[in-house]
């Protein structure tokens, strides 16, 4: 392709150095990759296919497990009755800034003003108690995927938007110990997704009580570090107790004939996980997609591909790895040099990239490129279907590894304000701590950084609390957050 004709197609554009910008990176790395743009609503994203085929992967791999764990899937309305969200306090005061209100239908003003769904708790609760009768009713473990909405004042894609795509499950349970086996079971199915399947280390513990969902006694986080060292909470799990059966009047006839109260959980993961993986995997050259939730795991690139054979051999070998399993594409695009192409994918964070020119199809052979490690092999075509599992597995298992060891550097054990200060500024920092609200508060005016959760293994590493050094027995970390 002559150089002129490069230059209109608009060779891959520069992305800002990390270490220049780091939320410009991430803002030129999800733009320029085609995952989303900017809508015409404020604070809203428009998911383009390449970013919503991200999310059908990670939405495919959680389903899968709700459903083996014995969760359906349901939909309930977005719009929210005034008075039901008022039934439970706690709840409505830690969403009150959020809230979008619909007051008018068509020409006429509503006599109550209907809230449009920043989480569903309340409309699961007012069905709940429509649809439990006895204990033999329980448990009730159900899952939606929606959307909400959150007037958030300051917005970035992915990671904190007006609206965004997410699943929410709510479960009620005859004892509080099944509803702690729920909470604690859906903690570890996010776990898991996220480091086997995003390849994405993440801590899992116990919020604070500062910290935890409003209207619940108890929320577990994971928690994800990003490549400038901020913590980003990746998913969460609440027990609620009898808190909202409470207020929502969920009572059932136990097995000794007399009413009770349900123990109600909650739990939910969003696009958000989106954010994360650009920000824990992503490099100079844009994404980098681990092969468990990559849409394409191998993109097929002729090299003179108007020399007899080249295109014939590369639709064959399409065949074969789309036979195999594998999700490829053929980039059969006539109007792109090769150069342009392997930059495009190596934007858009496909794991292999296979080259197929004149001299590789006269030595039955291709060259394979791993965007994890850019390294180039010579792969005798007669092997590649069969390699490439493997390989890709291996990019998978790396991809971890990678990030794994940086997060293991960025932790450090503090016990002294002074210590703390220097580890948020790019780190998670951790630390004893007595309990009291007023030493978080403490730290976050300080430092700017909040706690993110007790894990838990609370082996101490000290006896004294970081910020006021009275007696402390909480192990826990300290980030800024995004």
């Amino acid at each position: 392709m002559a150089k002129d004709t490069e230059k209109k197609q608009g060779f891959v554009e520069h992305i800002t150095p990390r270490d220049v910008d780091f939320a410009q990176w991430y803002t030129d790395v999800i733009l320029k990759s085609e995952l989303v743009d900017y809508a015409p609503v404020r604070g809203c994203m428009v998911i383009r296919p390449y970013g919503f085929a991200i999310w059908e992967r990670i939405k495919e791999q959680l389903d899968r497990r709700f459903k083996e764990t014995g969760h359906e899937n349901v939909y309930m309305p977005m719009l929210i009755p005034e008075s039901l969200l008022l039934k439970e306090a706690e709840h409505v005061e830690g969403f009150a800034p959020e809230v979008a209100w619909v007051t008018q239908g068509g020409s006429e003003k509503l006599q109550e003003r209907l809230a449009v769904r920043p989480t569903s708790e309340t409309i699961f609760c007012a069905m709940y108690a429509k649809w439990v009768g006895s204990w033999r009713d329980l448990p009730m473990k159900y899952n939606q995927w929606c959307s909400v909405m959150r007037w958030e004042k300051s917005t970035r894609p992915f990671l904190r938007t007006s609206e965004f795509l997410w699943q929410e499950g709510h479960t009620i349970h005859a004892t509080g110990e099944e509803a702690q086996e729920e909470t604690m079971r859906i903690l570890d199915i996010y776990r898991e997704v996220a480091e086997d399947e995003l390849a994405m280390p993440v801590l899992v513990g116990r919020k604070s009580d500062k910290e935890k969902f409003a209207g619940a006694r108890a929320t577990y986080s994971m928690e994800a570090m990003m490549q400038d060292g901020k913590a980003l909470q990746a998913g969460t799990s609440h027990n609620f107790g009898t808190n909202f059966a409470e207020a929502y009047n969920i009572q059932y006839l136990s097995k000794e004939g007399k009413l009770a109260y349900v123990h109600e959980t909650s739990w939910g993961v969003s696009t958000r996980l989106i954010g994360a993986i650009i920000m824990t995997h992503g490099d100079e050259r844009g994404l980098k997609l681990p092969p468990h939730i990559a849409p394409i795991q191998a993109v097929i690139v002729p090299v003179a591909a108007h020399k007899g054979g080249v295109m014939e051999k590369c639709a064959e070998i399409y065949a074969q790895l789309k036979a195999a399993g594998i999700r490829v594409k053929l980039d059969d695009r006539d109007t792109l040099s090769p150069g342009f192409k392997f930059n495009d994918w190596e934007l858009k964070g496909v794991p292999v990239r296979v080259e197929i020119g004149p001299r590789d199809v006269e030595n039955g052979q291709c060259v394979v490129f791993r965007r994890d490690t850019y390294e180039k092999q010579a792969v005798a075509l007669t092997e590649l279907s069969a390699m490439l599992p493997g390989l890709l597995e291996d990019i998978q298992r790396n991809m971890y590894a990678l990030a794994d060891a940086f997060r293991k550097t960025r932790i450090t054990d503090v016990h002294t304000m002074d210590e703390l200060t220097r580890a948020v500024d790019g780190g998670f920092a951790r630390a004893m701590w007595c309990g009291d609200r007023a030493c978080e508060d403490k730290i976050k005016e300080l430092t700017a950084a909040s706690s993110r959760n007790m894990p838990f293994d609370q082996t101490p590493i000290g006896d004294t609390c970081v910020c006021c050094g009275k007696k402390a027995d909480k192990l826990i970390y300290f980030a800024r957050a995004y």
